[in-house]
């Protein structure tokens, strides 16, 4: 197997449960009802930051000019598109200023932030790739459900769009022949280093899905 096969495998259950989370069927019926969709997107724009410098990492530590290029023009896509729906949900919502900016953090988003961080200061490429690829191609595997179309809201509509369309699927694909291709050469260190972001990166994923319903019965 590949190495991002290897990873994928060693947490298969727990990437599953999130690809098949209730949250995911409720963002595509369009009945995630809007204060726990503000609450979730409040809380995941908190990420934003320690994402990009996470992405500034990556381009600090890649090996070569073409890799640096795929991950610059990606960050642009974060700090353009996606931070532009990030802000027109918010001004749908009625997010005021202190909550976009300063909210109170769920747990659940402080260990994701934290995580984040942590794989940033590493400067350690495979150990970024591991990180990014679960941020990216999870969010790609369930947002890439073409049978099941379109809720009308814009605000369950386009969260899935900005995680299944060509570009970003492109990006996704080469994200892992990156991973495969740093993998191959690493030490095996590394690669221990790599399967841990990986693991505690899609554990961090499925427990901010559940954060969205903790309040339920």
């Amino acid at each position: 197997m590949s190495f991002s096969q290897t990873l994928y495998q060693a947490n298969q259950a727990t990437w599953q449960a999130s690809v098949k989370h209730r949250f995911v069927d409720e963002i595509f019926a369009g009945s995630l009802d809007n204060q726990r969709l503000a609450r979730y997107l409040v809380q995941d724009y908190q990420f934003v930051d320690h994402f990009v410098a996470l992405l500034g990492a990556g381009i600090a530590s890649a090996d070569n000019f073409a890799s640096r290029k795929a991950l610059a023009q990606f960050t642009a896509s974060i700090v353009g598109d996606e931070n532009d729906y990030f802000i027109r949900c918010f001004d749908c919502f009625g997010v005021s200023e202190q909550d976009r900016l300063s909210p109170i953090r769920h747990p659940t988003t402080q260990t994701f932030d934290n995580l984040l961080k942590e794989g940033a200061e590493s400067r350690q490429y495979l150990s970024i790739l591991a990180l990014l690829y679960v941020a990216e191609t999870l969010y790609k595997d369930w947002a890439d459900q073409p049978e099941r179309g379109l809720p009308p809201t814009f605000q369950h509509a386009e969260w899935i769009t900005l995680h299944n369309n060509p570009t970003f699927k492109a990006f996704v694909a080469w994200l892992g022949q990156e991973l495969d291709r740093v993998g191959e050469l690493a030490s095996e260190e590394e690669k221990a280093l790599a399967h841990a972001f990986f693991k505690r990166s899609v554990e961090a994923e499925l427990a901010f899905f559940d954060a969205v319903y903790e309040d339920l019965p």
